[in-house]
């Protein structure tokens, strides 16, 4: 699946995988959607120390994107670990850069610190290829501040040599020792690990169902992390006026009027012919598997530019897998000279170039200004909810057989199609099959008509709605 989306377009912006937040005033404690609550280590270090890959390592699955290149990872990505009857959730971060005015460096900076405060334990990544450098110095004061259980990691030992060299680490003087690993493979993982449960907790509770996932998905710099931003109320995703800030996929729970969901900031989609770095090629992945995992997506688009085509191979994308799509209309603050009915307007211009997708809901909104966002948190949970819609087989009979009746299907090759019978299927999404006597030769045409009738009689707002004919 992944790889056929991937014929449509490829993205350009950030999310972590499987996770969710409990937003407590101006901070947030992450877990993972079955994970458990309070057990947090957060995994910190210099750029390119090997901090994802230690990350991938734990959760046992490649949710981090890895690269030689430092400062790939810019957002807290969030994972669960399970070890010895011990839960815990896992945050990756970005490399720490000291005193740095980068505004990519200063705002990881930022992620690291939230992470710092949030976390029970700390592991301290160095290289031990490399040696102690003075950065890892300059971080070991900012560790020491936190007054946090910190173990230092001292990774890529992968040979004799090295593992003997990582005991020079013991002069940063942090921690209660020094633990060699190599996170490539795996070495010394083990004993890493069985050291860090000791300073964790045992009595947590998963969580026994999963909550809905909402997907925040676009092009590049239309608004995505910032959204995600001022529903938290909290810097979760790093913005900047650059396209490609966010890289991954981060969850975030959120909680709104006792309704719990999963909110999922994505890299920013863009055409194939544009991907020119692997990083945006892995980005892209990120993004297209949290739509294919998302319950409804959010697709914001840009107000000054209007729908275009790449917004439209978006939507395509997510209602080719089977999701509730909601559009929201971004920087609507930006447009000059509204009026009255210019909202109305550009909602034709729109409607018009969705041809059949018109059924979808759009909301103007200025994330900037707060105006209007939680009115598409409301569309979509009214879009989650259609998804999930049965209409019991009586009640669809009743309606849509006269509707049959009073306009039957074309006749094909002078055989009469009668259709005598029809019925919700049990499916993850809304699908309807109709039992007749030659299923083969219903035409595109009347298929349209009887999803018209659909939405007439039963809603299904912003649902991609399937139509299956069988043989009666």
């Amino acid at each position: 699946m992944v790889w056929d989306n991937l014929l449509y377009l490829l993205a350009e912006e950030v999310i972590c995988s499987k996770g969710k937040f409990f937003c407590w005033g101006k901070f947030a404690i992450f877990v993972k959607i079955f994970g458990a609550v309070g057990n947090i280590v957060a995994i910190v270090g210099r750029p390119n120390v090997g901090k994802s890959t230690l990350f991938n390592r734990l959760v046992e699955a490649r949710i981090a994107i890895m690269d030689d290149q430092p400062g790939v990872t810019r957002d807290r990505h969030y994972g669960k670990v399970e070890w010895r009857d011990y839960q815990f959730t896992v945050v990756d971060t970005g490399g720490y850069v000291y005193g740095s005015e980068d505004v990519f460096e200063s705002a990881i900076r930022e992620q690291v610190e939230i992470a710092i405060r949030e976390a029970t334990v700390i592991l301290f990544v160095v290289d031990a290829q490399q040696g102690v450098h003075p950065l890892d110095k300059d971080f070991a004061e900012v560790l020491r501040k936190s007054q946090k259980p910190v173990l230092l990691v001292a990774n890529k030992a992968d040979t004799a040599q090295e593992l003997l060299a990582s005991h020079e680490f013991y002069s940063l003087n942090i921690g209660d020792g020094v633990y060699p690993i190599a996170a490539i493979s795996g070495s010394g993982t083990g004993e890493l690990l069985d050291q860090l449960i000791k300073y964790l907790k045992k009595d947590f509770q998963e969580d026994s169902f999963p909550l809905p996932r909402l997907a925040i998905i676009g092009k590049p710099n239309v608004g995505k992390s910032s959204f995600v931003n001022a529903l938290l109320n909290q810097n979760r995703s790093i913005v900047t006026d650059i396209a490609g800030t966010t890289r991954d996929a981060i969850d975030s729970l959120y909680n709104y009027y006792g309704k719990k969901f999963i909110l999922t900031d994505t890299a920013g989609l863009r055409r194939k012919s544009k991907i020119k770095e692997n990083i945006e090629f892995y980005s892209v992945l990120r993004t297209i598997r949290a739509i294919e995992n998302s319950d409804v997506c959010i697709v914001l688009i840009d107000a000054t530019q209007g729908l275009e085509s790449q917004d439209m191979g978006i939507i395509h994308l997510a209602l080719s897998n089977k999701k509730g799509v909601v559009i929201m209309v971004n920087k609507w603050d930006l447009v000059p000279n509204k009026t009255s009915n210019t909202a109305q307007q550009i909602e034709n211009q729109i409607r018009e170039k969705l041809g059949i997708y018109n059924y979808l809901p759009i909301v103007f909104s200025s994330v900037v200004e707060k105006q209007r966002i939680m009115k598409v948190i409301e569309k979509a949970i009214e879009v989650y909810e259609n998804k999930n819609l049965k209409i019991p087989t009586s009640k669809l009979n009743d309606i849509l057989l006269p509707e049959i009746e009073r306009y039957p299907p074309p006749t094909y090759r002078g055989h009469y199609i009668r259709i005598k019978y029809c019925t919700q299927l049990s499916t993850k999404t809304p699908a309807f099959a109709f039992f007749c006597n030659h299923p083969k030769h219903v035409n595109e045409t009347y298929t349209r008509f009887l999803e018209n009738k659909i939405r007439q009689h039963f809603g299904f707002l912003g649902v991609p709605i399937s139509i299956f004919y069988r043989q009666k």
